[in-house]
């Protein structure tokens, strides 16, 4: 057994086949479900309550600046969600950008300003995948033509200066860099994962970068100079279930909370290591 699995937990079950997990600065975690649930988790991962429901398959979750709304990528409708946290209530904010209509909006980010970026897988088996960009009232471009094989997760760098994105049939992690204008800069490769799926990212404080593998059952950490080691692996997978996504969370920001697509269940690792605040945390 890994040794991190000791400090691993089920934090919260009864989730139907959670793709993405994502936590709001008052502690509480939320996750998506493959019949179009939104849930909200207390931050004792006592109390699930679905807070609503979109009729499709919730992919992934991201806070806007000042936590007021909730960005959904939702595989089914094809479209992103915008979810006021104060009414509860959904409204379609994109549902493409330009002449492109959404195959597989996959991951969502926000900017220090309110930009939202979402990853377009394309179609499976095909390398066709994009970057979208959406201003804060839904108007949106095609910020990145790729193509990616696969465009999956994605997070922003240390400082805004860079977007990097989890490429599942890679496979591997590549970043683009963001220019002074707001357009896309530069494409480069930073690691490549041999023999996996990666799926999900997050940045620790430091700068270390986490990967989450579909398969198999395994985060990585991937250092600012590209070195690459296991963070945690579990071959039974019992503990991770095809971890698709992660996010830091608890009172310290120490706590990473995975999603298990495989499962009905978040894991949450106490893996000692901060994680690097979002746009949501730190508005």
């Amino acid at each position: 057994m890994h040794p991190l699995l000791s400090k691993s937990v089920e934090f919260a079950s009864g989730l139907d086949h959670p793709e993405c997990v994502a936590v709001h600065p008052d502690g509480s975690v939320w996750a998506g479900g493959e019949a179009g649930q939104i849930y909200r988790i207390s931050p004792d991962g006592r109390v699930v309550e679905e807070v609503a429901n979109t009729g499709g398959f919730v992919l992934g979750l991201a806070f806007s600046p000042g936590a007021k709304w909730l960005a959904v990528c939702d595989l089914g409708k094809k479209c992103v969600w915008k979810l006021d946290l104060a009414t509860r209530q959904l409204a379609l904010f994109a549902d493409g950008a330009g002449n492109h209509r959404f195959n597989i909006p996959n991951y969502a980010v926000f900017d220090h300003t309110g930009n939202l970026y979402v990853s377009e897988s394309g179609a499976f088996r095909e390398v066709n995948g994009k970057i979208l960009k959406f201003a804060p009232d839904g108007s949106g471009v095609v910020w990145h033509e790729g193509p990616f094989n696969f465009a999956n997760g994605m997070a922003l760098a240390p400082g805004g200066t860079h977007i990097y994105v989890a490429v599942s049939f890679l496979p591997g992690v590549e970043k683009i860099a963001i220019q002074s204008d707001g357009s896309a800069g530069d494409r480069s490769l930073v690691c490549t994962l041999p023999e996996t799926v990666p799926d999900g990212l997050a940045f620790g404080a430091d700068g270390d970068l986490f990967v989450t593998c579909y398969a198999p059952n395994r985060i990585y950490r991937v250092t600012p100079g590209g070195a690459v080691s296991v963070l945690i692996d579990d071959w039974e997978g019992h503990t991770l279930s095809n971890p698709t996504n992660i996010a830091f969370g608890g009172p310290s920001l120490d706590q990473l909370f995975a999603s298990n697509l495989g499962r009905w269940s978040l894991t949450r690792i106490d893996a000692g290591i901060r994680g690097l605040p979002l746009v949501s945390h730190s508005n």
